[in-house]
């Protein structure tokens, strides 16, 4: 699941995807429509990697939630619609995210989040992700492959460099310091 280029922009409905950047912003392109579009620096855009709920010891990544919702729903659109009463929609996510704090989540902030992890999941932006060991065992397998390629850069500079030529030193000169008259 790759959200990192996925935008939320204040005041605008919908989600959008970075395309490109301009000189004092980005272009990005609605999810919704497809619309692409400048966005300046001076709006509030606030990308989904770095959204997260208030918990209710530590607060919980908007990734961390997609996930669960992925995996309760088994890969398909949430069973409670987003536009249902507040106390259905609190009861479901107080089920995906029992530590989300209740006091200072709203029912909006739930709203746009189920509404968020749909169209995310329409548009092909959230998978599942393969289990944790596996993503260790290739971590370590690309940590290994690097090692030798980097070994193996240097002994190619050290094979290719050439002796530096020296430059000749200059003598160093002390100045003697004068003697005060009295």
């Amino acid at each position: 699941m790759d959200i990192s280029r996925i935008l939320t922009i204040s005041g605008k409905p919908g989600l959008y995807q970075v395309v490109g950047q301009t000189n004092n912003g980005v272009i990005v392109e609605s999810l919704l429509d497809g619309k692409r579009s400048p966005t300046y620096s001076s709006q509030q855009v606030s990308a989904l990697e770095e959204i997260s709920i208030y918990g209710k010891i530590d607060d919980v990544p908007l990734r961390d939630i997609f996930q669960k919702m992925y995996d309760v729903e088994g890969g398909k659109a949430t069973s409670v619609s987003p536009k249902e009463k507040g106390e259905e929609l609190r009861d479901y996510f107080s089920d995906l995210v029992p530590e989300f704090d209740g006091e200072r989540v709203y029912n909006s902030d739930i709203k746009k989040v189920m509404s968020w992890y749909n169209t995310l999941l329409a548009k092909g932006f959230i998978e599942a992700e393969p289990e944790v060991e596996g993503k260790e065992a290739e971590i370590e397998e690309a940590v290994e492959e690097k090692k030798p390629k980097a070994k193996a850069k240097k002994a190619a500079k050290k094979k290719d460099s050439k002796p530096a030529t020296e430059k000749p030193s200059k003598p160093k000169v002390k100045k003697k310091a004068k003697k005060k008259e009295d």
